[in-house]
């Protein structure tokens, strides 16, 4: 640390944004989820952690809402090739089993289908359940821990961690789906059922959803008939209520209003305007603006409420470009930033 200096070029063999920390003395741990097979559109967000840690180097670590947070320490576990390797192979079976059901196929009738099907299932609970240890062992340690997939489905084991720490939280879900299809194409864990499974723990209160622009009548009628558990903000409607005059400083105060004191933020990308992560894997035109995004973190913390974990999710991979990863790392950075002001670091 005596050695280190902020305004020198960024030595990705310390850790993550060039830093010199490792887990143990870190503050904020990230861990690295390499998984991707149930996409079911764009592959390549399983390459994610690994692109994302290599373009932050070009992240510069100065940020004027908190100045010194590279001093609190973050760092990220090494990629866990294991889950790569179980990633890939599993991946080619599931496309076999997703063109499967696109062309009409039954899988009650299919033997080969079902055992796919299992294969699967079955692999990726282990996942979570993997996903939940390493990060109750962080949360025993008073860290906060993120995690970096990876598809959506990615964050489940965290945020059942983190149900065992805290009576009572929030989610603030920033997303272009709602994610609340029970078992998508029959995956368990699917991505597109992230936040179906997320409801599923009683300690999350409250899941308030923005930048929403694709989803299904099911998932419509599960928010509406949540009681108030879920609090949707469309993005249609947001940008409706902006055309016709109303502040983002107004709406991002009634999407706080609806927030609890704990808050989880699962940020997949997609949630944004396609322009700042192209290649991700179901993008849908719309979104949110970055800054857009970056006011809203801000006034959460400004509020005094309490950034508990995160996840971002879906950065997708192109040989001809690193955007996409660019723009994740400064996501992560950014969002460390507000984690460790609202937790008074």
């Amino acid at each position: 640390m005596k050695e280190f200096d902020p305004n020198d070029i960024a030595n990705v063999n310390n850790n993550i944004f060039g830093l010199p920390y490792n887990t143990e003395d870190a503050k904020i741990v990230i861990i690295p989820v390499p998984w991707d097979v149930t996409v079911s559109y764009g592959n390549g967000t399983s390459l994610a952690p690994d692109n994302i840690f290599k373009a932050s180097a070009q992240v510069d670590l100065y940020d004027d809402f908190f100045p010194d947070f590279w001093k609190k320490g973050i760092a990220m576990e090494e990629v866990p090739l294991q889950w790569l390797e179980r990633n890939n192979e599993l991946r080619r079976i599931a496309e076999d089993y997703i063109d499967f059901l696109a062309n009409g196929g039954d899988v009650e009738k299919s033997v080969e289908m079902r055992n796919i099907l299992f294969k699967i299932n079955e692999a990726s609970e282990f996942l979570h359940k993997w996903v939940e240890r390493q990060a109750a062992g962080y949360l025993n340690k008073d860290k906060i821990v993120a995690v970096l997939g990876g598809e959506h489905s990615c964050p489940l084991g965290l945020i059942k961690a983190l149900a065992n720490k805290y009576d009572n939280f929030g989610i603030l879900h920033i997303d272009a789906h709602s994610d609340l299809r029970n078992a998508y194409e029959g995956f368990t864990y699917s991505h597109a059922s992230v936040m179906y499974n997320v409801l599923q723990i009683p300690e999350v209160s409250k899941l308030v959803q923005i930048g929403i622009r694709d989803y299904c009548e099911d998932e419509l009628n599960t928010i509406n008939n949540s009681n108030g558990r879920v609090k949707t903000y469309f993005d249609r409607a947001l940008k409706e209520s902006a055309y016709e005059g109303k502040l983002w400083k107004t709406l991002t105060e009634n999407i706080i209003d609806d927030l609890p004191d704990n808050i989880y933020i699962s940020f997949d990308v997609d949630g944004l305007d396609p322009k700042y992560c192209p290649n991700t894997g179901t993008p849908v035109p719309g979104g949110m603006e970055f800054e857009e995004i970056m006011y809203l973190l801000k006034k959460i913390v400004l509020e005094g409420k309490k950034i508990i974990g995160f996840d971002i999710c879906e950065t997708g991979y192109s040989e001809s470009t690193e955007w996409d990863a660019n723009v994740a790392a400064r996501i992560l950075y950014r969002l460390s930033v507000f984690t460790a002001k609202s937790n008074k670091l």
